[in-house]
């Protein structure tokens, strides 16, 4: 180790020399950097990075989409979402094709944004797509705490939230080590992923910038030789050992725990969350008595192996010719933080 911390982080990726590693990018956007920033040129041939179900887009079901489809067709309501799900296909049509059939989807970029629409427009029934992990929950419950301080009957969230556990227990074996994403560390700290070095669960924590990156997979192969479980939080600056308790507390306080599936990995028990009993106002599954939607993806589409790490985007069949970014048949190519879009994109 000695010799090693002599080493930049660079010469101990290209030097590397241990034996064959994955490493998974549980993040969208570590997928994206590392693409745009050139770091898959620096490495070893033993070493393999694949993605994982870090895009909250590409693992939102398909029968989340149905349902959002269904409100605004069928219901009327004027749907508010971030600007990535309004193309990925569900079983029968995107929003965008429920859009050209005259339903009102509007672009929003938070959503508190979504909460001020509904009251600038008190005629219509406004409903916001909750999608997202860790780090977007809390802005989700706020504004559900917003819209009930100003007196709205008129706001809901279609929830779709999820938690990372789950995912990590269920990828357990699809890699050696993870790579985990920043920006959720930053909320829920770093003990679960310190508990689950007892669990045989390796994983360092990465931040977004080249040189937090290089170090984080640096560090990742030299623990990796080691040949033991190991944690390491590579990104201190931001991500500390109890996280953020005050956002934690807001989502506990508002949401629970639910099963929930995943895009890829079926449903995972508790990994989901929705709105307590005392907020089911603003739960617009109750509020529009939405049926159960079970969702039907492209048979050709193999976006869900990819969520897994089974396969690379590259080796479907329709990558690049059937599904493009400008006409996709999957969620992973649709979203701005999906494996299929960075290979795409940079490859």
């Amino acid at each position: 180790m000695s010799e090693e911390k002599k080493k930049t982080a660079r010469e101990i990726i290209e030097g590397y020399d241990g034996p064959p590693v994955r490493i998974m990018e549980v993040c969208g956007t570590h997928t994206h950097e590392i693409f745009r920033l050139g770091i898959r040129k620096l490495l070893p041939k033993q070493v393999e990075l694949i993605s994982g179900p870090g895009c909250p887009v590409c693992v939102t079901q398909v029968g989340f989409i149905d349902e959002a489809v269904y409100l605004a067709l069928e219901c009327g309501v004027t749907i508010c979402t971030f600007g990535d799900l309004v193309r990925v296909p569900g079983t029968e049509m995107s929003l965008a094709g429920a859009r050209e059939k005259g339903a009102k989807v509007r672009i929003v970029y938070s959503p508190v944004d979504a909460e001020q629409y509904a009251k600038d427009h008190p005629e219509e029934q406004v409903v916001f797509l909750a999608v997202g992990f860790e780090t977007t929950t809390p802005a989700s419950c706020l504004a559900v705490r917003k819209a009930s301080e100003d007196g709205l009957t008129n706001f809901a969230l279609l929830v779709a939230n999820k938690t990372m556990p789950g995912a990590y227990a269920a990828l357990k074996g699809s890699a050696d080590v993870f790579l985990y994403p920043g920006h959720v560390n930053a909320i829920t700290g770093t003990e679960l992923c310190e508990s689950l070095v007892d669990e045989g669960v390796s994983g360092v924590v990465a931040g977004f910038t080249a040189k937090e990156l290089l170090t984080a997979l640096a560090v990742a192969l030299v623990k990796f030789q080691e040949g033991k479980p190991f944690f390491v939080n590579a990104y201190p600056r931001v991500v500390t050992r109890e996280g953020s308790r005050e956002a934690q507390k807001l989502v506990a306080d508002m949401m629970e725990n639910c099963d929930t599936e995943w895009r890829g990995l079926g449903i995972i028990p508790n990994s989901g969350l929705c709105l307590k009993k005392e907020w089911e106002a603003y739960d617009a599954r109750k509020k529009f008595h939405v049926p159960e939607m079970k969702g039907r993806s492209n048979p050709a589409c193999r976006c869900g192996d990819v969520l897994q790490g089974k396969c690379k985007p590259s080796d479907c069949k329709v990558f690049g010719k059937g599904c493009t970014p400008q006409h996709p048949i999957g969620a992973c190519m649709v979203s701005n933080e999906g494996a299929c879009s960075a290979y795409y994109q940079y490859s």
